[in-house]
């Protein structure tokens, strides 16, 4: 069974707890992973380009000129895609669903294997409470110091709404903040560090 240290704010070892090794000890498999990791990108993937067909485009309702006699070719209405300004065909339509379904089950376990990766590198860092005395960046920037932090790209996981932790840290390009029940796989694979307090081990060991 794996432990987990617990730190305070001068980076100290104040206490350890066991972990889960259904939740933090769970083998990786990479198509997993991919899989839940496209389809969570497909899903917030935002449809903003679309065309108009011929029949979108205002005007055009008189035909251009007569059918014969002139020499040259025929047209129906200079909205045709032949013509410039005309209807677009097989254009980007705003309709477009790029939607993935992914069970909820799925979902989870893939979340359990990056973060009992993270438990395996060290990176998942635990601290005894999130209650900052001050809400400054310069608090919170001396409390990472010494703490034990893997690279430089930080995931701070609140448990519940801590203001001055937040207020310290938002101003931080190298912090992501995120609400517990909001953390999803691509939150952790694109830290290099997950800071929270036990709170959040509990709820992701109930929810396994």
């Amino acid at each position: 069974m794996s432990k987990v240290n617990i730190y305070n704010f001068e980076g100290k070892v104040v206490g350890t707890e066991d972990l889960n090794a259904k939740v933090f000890e769970v083998a990786m498999k990479p198509e997993l992973i991919h899989f839940v990791a496209n389809g969570l990108m497909a899903n917030k993937r935002q449809v903003s380009a679309h065309t108009k067909t011929r029949g979108e485009i205002s005007g055009g309702g008189k035909k251009p000129w007569k059918q014969k006699g002139t020499g040259r070719a025929r047209q129906g209405s200079i909205r045709s895609p032949l013509w410039r300004g005309g209807g677009i065909v097989f254009g980007p339509r705003s309709n477009r669903n790029f939607k993935i379904k992914i069970n909820r089950k799925t979902k989870q376990t893939a979340l359990n294997m990056v973060l009992s990766d993270k438990v395996r590198e060290n990176a998942l860092v635990i601290l005894e409470n999130f209650d900052l005395p001050e809400g400054k960046t310069k608090s919170f920037v001396k409390m990472v110091k010494m703490l034990p932090m893997i690279g430089k790209k930080v995931l701070l996981v609140f448990p519940d709404k801590k203001d001055n932790l937040r207020r310290a840290s938002q101003n931080l390009t190298f912090v992501k903040q995120e609400n517990l029940e909001e953390v999803n796989l691509l939150d952790v694979l694109n830290s290099d560090t997950v800071l929270t307090t036990m709170e959040a081990v509990k709820f992701w060991q109930k929810n396994r």
